[in-house]
C-alpha cells in the first residue's frame, strides 16, 4: 500500500505550532480538538501513513498543564447516534474516551452536555456520569444561535450556561463525534472566564478539511463526505480571501460561527486576534502529504465506502435519504463510482456464480479473494480462512480447521442454544482455528496471517450480522455491504 503522508514531519510541524499558539495567549488557553483525538480512523484512511493516535503522542508532552473537557450533544443522546467505525454510540464513546485518557495519564476534568432540553435519554445519561464520580455540566439552545451576536454574547445567551470549573491552564475540548457543540463550549468558557476575570484565549487543533489545498481535492470532498449527515460543506474561507487576498478552505459551521469568536474576543479584548476562521486553526496536514496521487485514489475510496454505509443505514432506518443523496452528488462531482471499488464487482460476481451471498477482500499485494455461502460457512467466515490461506502460502485445499472441531460448535449452536443455522460465524471460525493452531502448523501458520488483514478492502453482497461486522472491524478491515439482507424476513440480528 502506498504511503502518501509523512506522519514524522507531521508530529514535528504540528507540535512547534500548537506550541506556538499557546504562547500566544498568556494564563489561559482553550484548544478545540477538531476530528477525533483517538482512534482518527477517517485520517488514516484517506492520509496513508498518518497513525490514528498521532494527536494523543504529540499532546502527551503537556499532559501536566492540560485537562480534557469532553463535549457531547444531549440530541445525540437521545437519537443514540453511533460512531460508525466503532459501532458504539456517542454516550458509550464517552465512557470509552474517559477510560483511553486516563489510561495513558491525561486528566479527564468533566463533560459537557450541550443543546440541553431535559432529553430523558440525556438526563438518565448524566446520573450515570456523577455517580461514577464524573463531573457534568448543561449548556442551552440560544435562541438566535449562531446569528443573533449580541444575543449570545450576552448573560441572556452564554451566561445561561453552567460555568465548566477547570483547574489547568491548558483546556482540550473534545468529543465522541462532530457537531457536538466543542467551539460553542469554548466560547461559553471565554465569556465566562472574561466575567471572572480571568484572562483566556481560544485555538483549533484542526485537521479537516485542509485548508491550503484546493476546495475540490478527493480529501476535503471525503471530509464532506464523513459529515455529510450534518450537511456540512466546504467552502472558501470569504474573511481569509478578504483580509489575506489568499483562498482557504474552511466549512459552513466554522465561516458562520465566526462572527460570534470575533464577537466574544472583541467583548473581552478590544479587538480579535483572528481575522479569519482560518486563522483559528492549526493545520499543518497539507504540508505533510509526500505522495498526492496516493492520497487521492484512497480519498475516492473512502467516498464510494460512505455512500455504502449510508446506504445500509437507509435500510436499517438509521439515516435518511437525503444523506445517501448527498454522497451520490459527491461522487458525480468526484467522476467516480460504486464500480471504482475493485471488491464490489468481485463479490457480486461470486454470488452470481454461487446462487448465494458471496464476500470478496483484497490483499495488500492486489489480489482479490472471495467466500461463498456453504453448508459449513457463512462468506465471511469462507473469505477469512482464503484470504489467510493466500497470504500464507497455504493450498487453497488444505483443511485448517478439524471435523472434530467443527462438528461440536456446530452441536453448540443447534443443539444447545437454539440456532436454526448451523454455519459458522467468522468469530467462532477464528476460534476453532485457534485451537486447530496448537496441534496443526498449517493453522497457526494462518493464524499468525491476520495482522496482515489490516487496512484491506472488503465487500459482501449482503447486510453482514453484528458478529461478522464486528469481527471485520477489529481486524481493521474496511468493509462495505450491498443494502439488502440475505433473506426477507422483518426482524435481522
Amino acid at each position: 500500500m502506498r504511503i502518501g503522508f509523512d506522519h514524522d514531519k507531521y508530529t514535528a510541524m504540528q507540535s512547534q505550532h500548537i506550541r506556538e499558539r499557546i504562547a500566544a495567549f498568556g494564563g489561559k488557553l482553550y484548544l478545540e480538538l477538531g476530528g477525533k483525538l483517538f482512534d482518527d480512523n477517517h485520517a488514516s484512511r484517506v492520509l496513508p501513513g498518518f497513525r490514528p493516535d498521532s494527536k494523543v503522542s504529540m499532546l502527551l508532552n503537556l499532559r501536566n498543564q492540560a485537562e480534557l473537557v469532553i463535549a457531547i450533544s444531549a440530541d445525540d443522546i437521545e437519537k443514540n447516534k453511533l460512531r460508525g467505525d466503532l459501532g458504539i454510540t456517542y454516550d458509550a464513546e464517552v465512557l470509552r474516551l474517559i477510560d483511553a485518557f486516563r489510561g495513558i495519564g491525561l486528566y479527564v476534568g468533566s463533560v459537557v452536555m450541550t443543546r440541553w432540553s431535559d432529553q430523558p435519554s440525556a438526563v438518565h445519561f448524566k446520573q450515570r456520569l456523577e455517580n461514577l464520580g464524573v463531573k457534568v455540566y448543561r449548556h442551552f439552545n440560544i435562541e438566535g444561535y449562531p446569528y443573533d451576536v449580541k444575543h449570545i454574547v450576552s448573560d441572556q445567551g452564554f451566561g445561561q450556561n453552567e460555568y465548566v470549573e477547570t483547574s489547568r491552564p491548558l483546556v482540550l475540548v473534545t468529543a465522541p463525534g462532530p457537531g457536538s457543540g466543542k467551539m460553542a463550549v469554548c466560547l461559553s468558557q471565554l465569556f465566562q472566564d472574561h466575567k471572572r476575570g480571568i484572562q483566556a484565549g481560544y485555538a483549533k487543533f484542526e485537521t479537516f478539511p485542509i485548508w491550503n489545498l484546493p476546495l475540490r481535492h478527493p480529501i476535503n470532498m471525503a471530509y464532506e463526505a464523513a459529515t455529510a449527515d450534518l450537511d456540512d460543506v466546504n467552502m472558501i474561507d470569504p474573511y481569509h480571501l478578504d483580509a489575506y487576498g489568499i483562498s482557504a478552505v474552511n466549512y459552513n459551521r466554522d465561516v458562520e460561527i465566526f462572527p460570534v469568536l470575533s464577537a466574544v474576543f472583541e467583548h473581552i479584548y478590544g479587538s480579535s486576534p483572528y481575522k479569519s476562521p482560518t486563522d483559528m486553526g492549526v493545520n499543518m496536514v497539507g504540508n505533510c502529504i509526500v505522495d498526492d496521487e496516493a492520497c487521492r485514489d484512497a480519498s475516492k475510496q473512502e467516498v464510494i465506502r460512505r455512500y455504502f454505509a449510508a446506504r445500509c443505514s437507509l435500510a436499517l432506518a438509521h439515516t435518511t435519504q437525503v444523506e445517501v443523496d448527498r454522497l451520490n452528488r459527491l461522487m458525480h462531482q468526484m467522476g467516480i463510482s460504486s464500480e471504482d471499488r475493485p471488491v464490489v464487482a468481485a463479490a457480486r460476481k461470486r454470488e452470481e456464480e454461487t446462487g448465494a451471498p458471496a464476500l470478496a477482500i483484497q490483499l495488500p499485494d492486489g489480489r482479490i479473494i472471495t467466500g461463498k455461502t456453504s453448508d459449513l460457512l457463512g462468506p465471511s467466515a469462507a473469505v477469512l480462512l482464503n484470504a489467510l490461506k493466500a497470504l500464507g502460502g497455504i493450498e487453497k485445499s488444505t483443511h485448517l480447521i478439524s471435523p472434530t472441531v467443527i462438528e461440536p460448535i456446530q452441536s453448540l449452536k443447534c443443539d444447545y442454544l437454539g440456532n436454526h443455522n448451523p454455519r459458522l460465524h467468522s468469530d467462532e471460525v477464528l476460534v476453532a482455528l485457534s485451537i486447530c493452531a496448537a496441534t496443526n502448523k498449517d493453522a497457526a501458520h494462518a493464524m499468525a496471517q491476520l495482522p496482515l488483514l489490516k487496512g484491506c478492502e472488503a465487500h459482501s453482497t449482503v447486510i453482514l450480522p453484528q458478529v461478522d461486522d464486528n469481527i471485520f472491524r477489529r481486524l481493521k478491515v474496511n468493509l462495505t455491504c450491498d443494502a439488502r439482507h440475505q433473506t426477507h424476513k422483518l426482524y435481522h440480528k
